[in-house]
């Protein structure tokens, strides 16, 4: 196997692990949110969401950046053999984490009246905030860990770590809300706002459980690393480089490297900021109830962004992974592996992104009503008129990463800027001439990604000379996720009128529209047998494909 093989199918494999374990994290994330709706309602799901609309936008400010510039540092470091350097990065990484995520907690924790109160116009968001606080610090040092063995080319660690901690957020959240709810009741009754202070209390309940997954995950990483430090040591003890940097010179690189990133993602995030703002203000202008309008947007970031979120985690999983590998070959000058690694990111991530745009298109009203118990026909159309978005994110999210890995920091920032301000355009076109309510949310958030792909897509192309195969890119995905969208949709509804049970309906449907796609594309030659020899397992896959006479 060549040497552009032999790093292609690595980058992926770890890439693999990583979306798998996002994965298993969003589904115990959907799984639980169905309990803690119930619990804490509509109204919750808004002060829930309103808590994390400013938790995220802190911790991208403050920590989220770090494992990808550290992985990216370290991976450097390792390429031209300075394993003191790398050890330095991860110290002075530390360093400056525990820094700016102790200062985003004080911030949030003392400012938290004035961003749910005076900002976002949400004051009973206060509690859950304030809970959210201590969390920022933890993320922090978690991240610089993660960074580090991903720069070392294991995503191991980082898989195990993110699924405990989902896992233990998830019992956390559920126990915390029923039990604050009612606490939230007892308040509400001498306060007279019984619902008001339910919601709360609830919402602040699902926070206690991120804070408690992430200092679970801190304490996995810290035994991961004291475990592994003993051989990370050897190579330290091996290295003979001559040039050994600084603490103040790694801090200043970490934080160079930092900031176009954080940029880049504080803007796509402040954008949720924006949304609320603007839709809120002008709902409100146009008539519609703050009680209306509060439900419109809890489905809005606790059902549809969460369902989403789901397929858009693995291309992030590739990006992450493909950030220190693409910096390793352009360290080493390799342009055939740079080439090789973006064209097979980029077919990896529309394999799994067709398909899952179509299957929630097809079944938005049935997946809404099983998970979240929601009938009401406006939630179900915010994921057909967005299920669009999971494409255009995922492409965004993977030529973010890319251009990032090799060194074209500046150039996320600029199109985020350019896409953030036409986005911004649309949506207020949307809601005050067409009157569309949440769904202009929806529709510029689509927007936003598709502006980002085509921005990103030309300066990559350019750098790179990287040219992608429309054919079994984009073609052979998208008619085979057609193909598996009409049967999924005749499965579900012949299963209707037999038995009438939504959840066996779904069920039914979802596993034989994964199987109908999966043979097409083989069919097609979507999928060749080096493609599933690149993932976990996939040597017994190919078997089971070659007894049935799949593969060509």
């Amino acid at each position: 196997m060549s040497n552009a093989k032999k790093s292609d199918h690595n980058f992926l494999l770890q890439g693999s692990i990583l979306a798998i374990a996002q994965i298993i994290s969003k589904i115990v994330g959907l799984v639980y949110r169905i309990p803690l709706t119930a619990i804490i309602g509509k109204r919750g799901n808004d002060y829930y969401g309103t808590a994390f609309e400013v938790y995220n936008i802190i911790l991208i400010i403050s920590s989220f950046s770090i494992p990808l510039a550290v992985s990216k540092l370290v991976a450097a470091r390792i390429a031209n053999g300075e394993a003191k350097n790398a050890n330095r990065v991860l110290i002075g990484s530390l360093i400056f984490s525990i820094f700016s995520g102790g200062a985003a907690a004080f911030i949030v924790y003392y400012f938290a009246d004035f961003f749910t109160g005076t900002l976002l116009k949400t004051p009973y968001s206060i509690i859950a905030l304030k809970i959210l606080a201590p969390t920022l610090f933890v993320v922090a040092i978690v991240g610089v860990f993660r960074g580090f063995f991903q720069g070392l080319n294991t995503t191991m660690p980082s898989a195990i770590s993110q699924i405990a901690e989902q896992i233990v957020n998830a019992v956390v959240s559920v126990i915390a809300a029923i039990a604050l709810v009612g606490y939230g009741a007892k308040v509400g009754g001498v306060l007279n706002d019984v619902e008001g202070y339910k919601a709360a209390y609830g919402a602040a309940g699902g926070t206690l459980g991120t804070l408690s997954g992430a200092i679970i995950a801190l304490v996995f990483m810290l035994l991961v690393f004291f475990a592994y430090f003993k051989r990370f040591r050897k190579r330290i003890r091996k290295d003979r480089s001559r040039n050994i940097e600084s603490y103040p010179e790694v801090i200043k690189i970490l934080v160079l490297t930092i900031v176009p990133v954080l940029l880049s993602t504080t803007l796509f995030n402040i954008s949720a900021i924006i949304d609320q703002g603007i839709f809120k203000n002008i709902a409100v202008a146009q008539g519609y109830s703050p009680q209306q309008i509060s439900e419109w947007w809890g489905v809005f970031t606790g059902q549809y962004k969460v369902l989403i979120n789901v397929p858009i985690s693995i291309a992030s999983s590739i990006a992450a992974s493909a950030v220190p590998a693409l910096t390793m070959a352009y360290e080493r000058r390799d342009r055939k592996t740079l080439r090789s690694q973006i064209h097979s990111a980029n077919r990896f991530i529309m394999i799994f992104a067709f398909p899952c745009a179509v299957g929630l298109t097809v079944l938005a009203m049935p997946i809404m009503e099983l998970l979240f118990a929601d009938s009401d026909p406006t939630s179900g159309m915010m994921l057909i008129v967005g299920s669009c978005a999971v494409i255009f994110y995922s492409i965004s999210s993977l030529s973010n990463g890319l251009l990032q890995g090799i060194d074209k920091m500046r150039i996320p920032v600029i199109n985020a800027v350019i896409a953030l301000v036409l986005h911004v355009a649309l949506l207020l076109v949307l809601m005050e001439f067409f009157y569309l309510n949440i769904y202009a949310v929806v529709i510029s958030n689509a927007f936003y990604a598709l502006l980002m792909c085509i921005l990103n897509a030309i300066p990559l192309r350019k750098s790179t000379r990287a040219r992608q195969n429309i054919k079994s890119t984009y073609i052979i995905p998208g008619i085979s996720s057609v193909i598996m969208g009409l049967v999924v949709y005749v499965i579900y509804k012949l299963i209707m009128v037999i038995i009438n049970s939504n959840l066996m309906a779904v069920i039914v449907s979802v596993i034989i529209g994964s199987v109908v796609y999966a043979v097409v594309m083989l069919l097609f030659r979507g999928i060749t047998r080096y493609d599933l020899l690149r993932i976990p397992m996939g040597d017994k896959i190919v078997d089971i494909c070659d007894r049935m006479h799949l593969l060509r």
